[in-house]
């Protein structure tokens, strides 16, 4: 079985957000499957995805931290300044989270780890709404 869903996620302020529950709730096929894999893509250059721990909400604070660090917002060096300050520090971390993820699924759910959720990252002040691309591939469960 092939199913694809493009699913748009709300706007956030940013930095990252899970938003494991909020995808699969948009695929409800992923109950069916015995064996399969999710594939999720996000349609941005400004934002991403990311498989990160999943209780702890410093752990979301300190990535958004260490990332501004890392990619300050109007750095000198940035050429690219069309959108504003936030706009080529998005690119840049973007390239380095990647956009992008597979996730193995198993009856019919998600073969996450016990601590991990998937992330939104959200790399700029007012990115708006956001559309993902989820494509389940899998076999399904035996009645």
């Amino acid at each position: 079985m092939w199913i694809q869903h493009q699913i748009t996620l709300n706007p956030r302020p940013r930095g990252f957000h899970l938003v494991t529950a909020e995808l699969v709730a948009q695929m409800p096929e992923i109950f069916r499957l015995r064996v399969g894999l999710a594939h999720f893509f996000i349609q941005h250059t400004s934002a991403s995805l990311v498989i990160n721990e999943n209780a702890d909400p410093d752990v979301r604070m300190d990535l958004e931290n260490h990332l501004r660090r890392m990619v300050p917002d109007g750095a000198s060096h940035f050429i690219h300044r069309d959108e504003g300050p936030d706009d080529m520090p998005a690119h840049v971390k973007s390239c380095l989270l990647g956009s992008g993820l597979v996730v193995p699924v198993g009856t019919g759910k998600l073969l996450l780890g016990t601590w991990q959720g998937i992330y939104l990252g959200e790399h700029r002040d007012r990115g708006g709404p956001r559309s993902v691309i989820a494509t389940l591939y899998g076999e399904v469960k035996v009645a």
